[in-house]
């Protein structure tokens, strides 16, 4: 969420000339490029934004947004004693008060911090902080009701003195009501971000980086389902390549207590497949057609957004084999100046929402919606508009997240500018 990328390009309605294959090596039509049109069905309705922001001053009002649809900030840097770079977001999903508490990361060098807001009383106070954290960056509500966080960190400088021979960053599982922290080494030391579960209760992530070969993406299946404690930790591999390094794929075991201390080092040495910088994740449960499944990854350096097929497991847990495609591709069915996607979230409907990360821009940066195909397994969406952008060129939008209902997207507002640089909750939802 940090590394400047090139400066983007205008573009408008046009079709490329490209084509891509599915498993079957059958060839994919080129899809439109949405610049004007209906982006999305569900609940957030809109007609796509024509282009990004004209840099302007920060306000509370920061973003650029379709009519129809309304800005509020909930929350702020220094409420309840929080500090800088709010980051990713979660709600409690389940349980009876479900919805009611947005918790989210604090991505700083030290002394990191996991916030609450109460939505109902609108109070924010720091659930849990330790010196040794650094980065804070993943969150995500696990299906037993706690909250797992996750370090940015690919050299950690601040090393959890339960484990201080690890490389990098960790996960750790925190009691939602006392902020009691447990680290969860098994799942793996690395650079991590996104965090999701399948419904069998696997836990999907990724490692931003790991030179020469790129970054990765990793699966940990626990011994016993709702505890983190110990299991077996894979990498995935494409065996089959249709493309650029896409196609049929498999998980490869890691030698779990390696990847404990260096994740990166185990990938890189059963020889799994490489990406730039992957970034946030997120997962897609169909409950038609077999409850098909879908690990979304944002590949921030490549400008484009993988879909990985985890492929119906038969009832068990494994998913042993996967396939990769291109779901949102720069120059393929997003425009030109669709570029750094990180952060992810989807919508009721399964339209997926992209954050950019691109600092040092000459206009604002923008939220993306990519819609689902209509064209059947393992092709790329069939449009991506653009929903927001940020007035703020030196802003970032970070930890897009939809509540429980679908009726709000939350969002932070990163390194904001002007007189009060503070970083913001904002809460966007259609207007009554």
């Amino acid at each position: 969420m940090h590394v400047s990328h090139s400066a983007r390009l205008a573009a408008g309605m046009l079709v490329i000339g490209a084509t891509a294959c599915d498993d079957a090596d059958r060839m994919v039509e080129p899809t439109a490029i949405a610049a004007a049109g209906s982006a999305t069905s569900g609940q957030f309705k809109f007609t796509p934004l024509p282009s990004s922001a004209v840099c302007g001053p920060s306000t509370e009002q920061p973003f650029l947004l379709p009519p129809g649809y309304t800005q509020t900030v909930i929350a702020r840097e220094g409420d309840g004693g929080t500090f800088d770079l709010w980051d990713m977001n979660t709600q409690n999903e389940t349980g009876p008060k479900a919805g009611r508490f947005l918790y989210r990361t604090h991505e700083i060098g030290s002394n990191g911090q996991v916030s609450v807001t109460d939505l109902e009383t609108n109070v924010t106070r720091v659930l849990a902080q330790r010196a040794d954290w650094e980065r804070l960056d993943g969150i995500v509500w696990t299906p037993w009701g706690t909250v797992l966080v996750a370090e940015e960190t690919t050299n950690s400088t601040l090393k959890d003195p339960t484990l201080p021979l690890a490389r990098a960053g960790h996960v750790y599982e925190i009691d939602p009501e006392t902020g009691a922290s447990v680290l969860r080494a098994a799942v793996g030391s690395r650079s991590h971000e996104g965090l999701r579960f399948d419904p069998q209760g696997n836990l999907y992530g990724i490692s931003e980086s790991s030179p020469p070969t790129g970054g990765y993406i990793f699966k940990f299946v626990p011994d016993r389902r709702g505890d983190l404690s110990s299991g077996q930790s894979y990498a995935l591999k494409v065996v089959a390549p249709t493309g650029d390094r896409t196609g049929a794929a498999v998980w490869l075991p890691l030698n779990t207590a390696a990847a404990a201390l260096d994740s990166d080092a185990e990938a890189t040495r059963v020889g799994a497949t490489g990406y730039g910088r992957p970034e946030d994740v997120e997962m897609f449960t169909s409950t038609g057609n077999g409850g098909g499944q879908v690990l979304y990854v944002a590949i921030t350096s490549e400008n484009r957004v993988l879909g990985v097929d985890l492929r119906e497991s038969r009832g068990g847990r494994d998913h042993a084999t996967a396939f990769v495609y291109d779901y949102v591709r720069a120059g393929v069915n997003a425009p030109l100046d669709f570029t750094s996607p990180d952060n992810l979230a989807l919508d009721k409907a399964g339209n997926l929402y992209i954050a950019e990360d691109p600092p040092g821009n000459p206009v604002g940066a923008d939220i993306w919606v990519a819609t689902p195909s209509k064209g059947g397994q393992h092709r790329p969406a069939e449009s991506t508009g653009r929903f927001a952008s940020l007035f703020d060129c030196a802003a970032e939008p970070s930890g897009i997240y939809f509540d429980k209902q679908g009726w709000a997207l939350f969002v932070h507002v990163q390194h904001r500018g002007g007189p009060d640089p503070r970083d913001l909750e904002i809460r966007i939802e259609r207007a009554e």
